[in-house]
């Protein structure tokens, strides 16, 4: 298999080509880093989103959109389905790069997370790698300056020109997709935090809806992070039985039950103060080869409607 972020810099390529079909835009900064705007300055959309997806999960991903109901609203979800849930969500799809300069703050995702492989999951994963080309995608609301492509150039071991950073603010269709992506990797990420060994996570689908674009990146943030502690579901296909798969969904939360916007609140928005298991899919089937099929937590629609003002 190709390096992850090789399969990723080809999606690139093929994103700057239909970037006007896109509703994206690709600029150079004057160190010669390439920025993509996927949903700051320009509009972005749903095609936009799922090719962002497949760009964060470095193409070992199939991701797709479909409509469902939610009371008596007809609301898009995404679906996420991988065979390489390891590299795919842990090591490329992840959000795990905070991103700061004295000009620009952002949260990184994709696979230039493991040309820098300092994060806990990479030790674990024994991955790395070492590649001309760095691919990460940044979720803010302005677009990156020299300084932070600069940043990642020099964590990344990569010269500058060869830096890619797809960039969208939460608060945009892009956003909402991406988020809505992103079932499948909580479900394997707590798994991960729960000690259960994520190569015996053979394959994994999931699936959210897509959240109505809020009116700015707080209230955004609540929103998507509702569409999936609330209507997200996913199903998993393990190589072993665990005894703590019933902590996966979100309804294993103390804080489940209230809308994000109230449990953000209660910490002033400072995220590392929240419990690890606050954030999950609200519903997870587990299918143990050979073994039993279980079904834990459910989704709320009341909580979707609230959320979404539907």
């Amino acid at each position: 298999m190709d390096q992850l972020n090789r399969m990723a810099t080809e999606l690139v390529d093929e994103a700057i080509d239909f970037a006007d079909e896109l509703g994206v835009a690709e600029f150079r900064l004057d160190n010669e880093a390439t920025v993509l705007d996927f949903g700051v300055d320009h509009p972005g959309g749903v095609e936009a989103g799922l090719m962002l997806t497949e760009i964060q999960t470095a193409g070992l991903a199939s991701v797709t959109s479909h409509l469902e109901s939610i009371a008596d609203a007809s609301i898009p979800h995404v679906e996420l389905t991988t065979d390489h849930p390891v590299l795919a969500l842990l090591g490329s799809q992840k959000a795990g790069w905070e991103l700061a300069t004295e000009d620009f703050e952002g949260l990184g995702s994709g696979p230039a997370r493991a040309l820098v492989a300092d994060e806990d999951v990479f030790d674990r994963l024994g991955y790395a790698e070492a590649f001309d080309f760095a691919v990460l995608a940044i979720e803010a609301d302005e677009l990156p300056t020299d300084a932070a492509a600069t940043q990642v150039a020099d964590l990344a071991g990569v010269d500058e020109s060869a830096v890619f950073l797809p960039t969208y603010a939460t608060a945009s269709i892009t956003g909402s997709v991406s988020a809505a992506a992103r079932a499948s990797e909580l479900a394997v990420y707590r798994l991960f935090e729960l000690g259960y060994d994520p190569a015996d996570v053979h394959s994994v689908s999931g699936t959210a809806p897509v959240a109505p674009v809020a009116s700015d990146e707080t209230a955004a943030m609540a929103r998507t992070n509702d569409a999936l502690a609330y209507g997200g579901e996913v199903h998993l296909i393990v190589e072993s039985a665990f005894d703590r798969f019933d902590e996966l969904p979100s309804t294993a939360s103390d804080e489940y039950g209230q809308p994000f916007a109230d449990i953000f609140a209660e910490t002033d928005w400072d995220f590392e103060e929240l419990p690890a298991d606050v954030f999950g899919p609200a519903q997870v089937t587990v299918d143990v080869i050979g073994g039993e099929t279980t079904t834990y937590g459910e989704t709320s629609e009341a909580l979707l409607v609230e959320s979404f003002g539907l």
